[in-house]
């Protein structure tokens, strides 16, 4: 499994309660685009429509040898791939308050481009802060073990 891109901000900003594997629709200069690492999922997250689930703000960078007549948008929505009873799955906790579906990270399983969707919770600031606290102690524990040998 190569990892072409992870969502480093949804860690911060959500908490994630159930992750799911998706395959993703995507044309043969995006596959090479993702190959090249061109992609970022910062502000991505998904949406279910008419029992489909759909990317939505994903960037995926045109492929810089392809043709110019055949250039897609880099942010349109792109379709993901997943059984039924996952769809109705995440309907079931999408319409409970406070949920939504956030691409964590994006790779390659074999030859197929796979999107992990979260289902997550957003945090509240202070929220944040304490993670941001956790973590600076945890950075002052391992400098201080560090220095201890």
């Amino acid at each position: 499994m190569k990892i072409i891109t992870v969502n480093k901000k949804a860690g911060f900003d959500y908490f994630v309660e159930e992750t799911f594997e998706a395959g993703i629709v995507l044309e043969g200069s995006e596959v090479k685009s993702c190959r090249q690492g061109n992609v970022n999922l910062r502000d991505s997250f998904a949406l279910i429509r008419d029992g489909q689930v759909w990317l939505k703000n994903a960037h995926i960078s045109p492929y810089e040898h392809q043709s110019a007549y055949n250039s897609k948008d880099p942010r349109r929505d792109r379709k993901l791939l997943l059984h039924k009873s996952e769809i109705r799955k995440m309907v079931g906790k999408i319409q409970q308050k406070g949920y939504t579906l956030v691409a964590m990270k994006m790779y390659f399983k074999d030859a197929l481009v796979k999107v992990e969707l979260a289902l997550c919770r957003g945090k509240q600031a202070h929220d944040k802060k304490d993670a941001i606290r956790a973590r600076d102690l945890d950075r002052a524990a391992q400098r201080e073990i560090a220095d201890f040998k």
